[in-house]
């Protein structure tokens, strides 16, 4: 028996933590399921037995698995290190890219030829794609995270947490304030507070219901709408449809130019909160992660569903709400169960949106205040930078929707237009195209050039360059020369830096709370286990005293 394991303490299936951690995780996911629902009914026009019956039950499977599966590495990484609170990573659909899959992929197709299945075809190559280069990305993705400070990674998390987590049900919620305010007023004080409720009552549970409470007292919902929900109920379960991912895929080239750069995206987005849950104490193996993502969209795909899975941003929201091993396998059954028996029409008929979506922006602020708190005040210039990408790409969104809805484009309206009337259009879209790269591209270049470790700003600048040039990042489609202007403007800057390199410049001194701040978050030392040396030498963008230099060894630096 591993010696390391001999005197681990008990480790409950169950705490009371969880219960917090499962209601506001699984409030957060009936959110984005009913959100695609509504999407495959009404935007592309699915049928509602082919919704019911085949994609939530698909999607239903790969949650419950891959959610079981995190579980799984929660407990592992707790009995590796002696600990009882290690929380489990969160698990579902990956809400950027249902409303990528639907209005890149699905919609035009649907538009063109009138034939939702056929839109469903591509949308099940799109996501079989996605997964594929996720799994190629588990064997790379732990290289980039080794050598990105962390201003990077946590900057970019932040820049998706504070725009396309937060800034919509900011929205939602103002538009029924007095429904979610009550609810976000609860959520704060039960998880950002020591108070608790009588008897310990579930925070989650509560906001839900004083929502739900007051949005039906006030007449928002109706008797009439949760009736003809009702009958949406019927039992389903799924089967591989490898005939319609076939048809899918016997076409695929035209849905590689944004395949590509989104399964780069995935990767890493996972790279990114797989390093917020260091940051929060819990160093889980990369690679393990990015192989589970994977998968799960692979086999999603297979049998029917067109969106990707993915691990969650807000690991530390549900670990701050006492959450632990099991709360994610909680989740993943009850969302599986709910979609085998087609409840989530009925569901959203029962709860107002506004008592739901509070969540998600008490999410972004822990997401974004995180950023700050755990990396050196020195670097927040670069969690800055890195967060800007993100804001321009929801931006952009925001300003393609408004025109749509008018019924005219960007393009339409041309840039001279756009830009009298003061909005810098152009310059925005360019910024926020593969918003997720071109943020950690940022904020590794301003971070290094801060600790004045100029060799490695010039490396991130020319893989900027690189990046820029084939247009993963700062362009619309994968191709040549995709934008050589702004590759030549990041070449520019690995070039200056380069200069500066020559120099004798010695490199930024940390300041002494860095090294203790790098030691709570890099699980160099974790709670109930013995020390581990720290090292000496620390990986090129990480203070001394950083985690191990890669996954494998940043789980069995406490193990042994």
């Amino acid at each position: 028996m591993d010696p390391t394991t001999t005197s681990a303490p008990r480790l409950p299936y169950w705490v009371r933590g969880d219960t917090n951690a499962f209601f506001g995780f699984g409030v957060n996911v009936l959110v984005n399921v009913l959100t695609l629902t509504g999407l495959c009914i009404f935007v592309v026009n699915l049928p509602e037995g082919e919704v019911f019956g085949t994609i939530l039950p698909a999607l239903g499977i790969a949650l419950v698995a891959g959610n079981v599966y995190y579980t799984h590495l929660a407990r592992r990484l707790a009995r590796r290190e002696g600990r009882t609170d290690v929380t489990a990573l969160p698990y579902g659909p990956s809400v950027p890219h249902m409303f990528i899959v639907i209005f890149v992929i699905m919609l035009p197709i649907f538009l063109s030829t009138g034939d939702p299945r056929r839109a469903w075809e591509a949308g099940l190559a799109w996501a079989f794609i996605i997964g594929v280069i996720v799994l190629i990305g588990a064997f790379v993705g732990p290289y980039i995270r080794r050598y990105t400070p962390r201003a990077a990674l946590l900057g970019t998390l932040a820049g998706i947490s504070v725009t396309f987590i937060s800034m919509n049900p900011a929205g939602q919620m103002w538009r029924m304030a007095w429904i979610a305010l009550p609810v976000l007023a609860l959520l704060l004080i039960g998880l950002l507070t020591d108070v608790k409720l009588p008897f310990n009552f579930p925070i989650g549970l509560a906001a839900l219901l004083l929502g739900t409470a007051i949005g039906w007292l006030g007449g928002a919902m109706s008797v009439p709408d949760v009736t003809a929900a009702a009958r949406d109920i019927a039992v389903a379960f799924p089967t591989f449809q490898l005939d319609l991912l076939g048809r899918g895929l016997s076409d695929m080239a035209p849905l590689l130019a944004t395949a590509i750069p989104l399964g780069v995206y995935n990767f890493t987005e996972a790279m990114t909160n797989v390093e917020s849950a260091a940051t929060a104490g819990d160093n889980y193996n990369l690679r393990s992660v990015l192989l589970a993502d994977g998968a799960g969209a692979v086999v999603g795909a297979a049998l029917g569903s067109p969106f990707p899975p993915a691990v969650y941003v807000g690991h530390p929201g549900w670990k701050a709400a006492g959450g632990r091993t099991g709360y994610s396998m909680a989740t993943g059954v009850v969302i599986a169960l709910l979609c085998f028996l087609g409840m989530f029409s009925l569901l959203g008929a029962i709860f107002p949106t506004a008592a739901i979506v509070p969540i998600l922006l008490y999410i972004g602020l822990l997401i974004g205040a995180q950023a700050f708190q755990a990396t050196p005040r020195a670097h927040a210039a670069a969690v800055v930078a890195a967060l800007i990408p993100n804001i321009a790409a929801w931006a952009t969104g925001q300003m393609n929707n408004a025109l749509a809805a008018a019924g005219t484009t960007a393009a339409e309206v041309g840039n001279e237009a756009l830009a009298g009337a003061g909005v810098v259009y152009d310059g925005l879209r360019i910024l926020g195209e593969g918003a997720i790269l071109a943020g950690l591209v940022l904020g590794a270049i301003v971070a290094f050039i801060i600790d004045k470790r100029f060799v490695h700003a010039a490396v991130f600048a020319a893989s900027g360059a690189v990046l820029a040039f084939i247009g993963l990042i700062h362009g619309e489609e994968v191709r040549w020369n995709a934008n050589g202007q702004v590759a030549l403007g990041y070449l520019f800057v690995a070039v200056i830096c380069g200069i500066f390199a020559l120099g004798a410049h010695p490199p930024r001194v940390p300041a002494p709370e860095e090294a203790e701040l790098d030691r709570l978050h890099s699980g160099a030392t974790a709670p109930g286990t013995r020390d581990t040396p720290t090292p000496s030498v620390s990986a090129p963008g990480r203070p001394t005293g950083a985690a191990p230099a890669d996954d494998d060894t940043r789980e069995a630096a406490v193990s042994g």
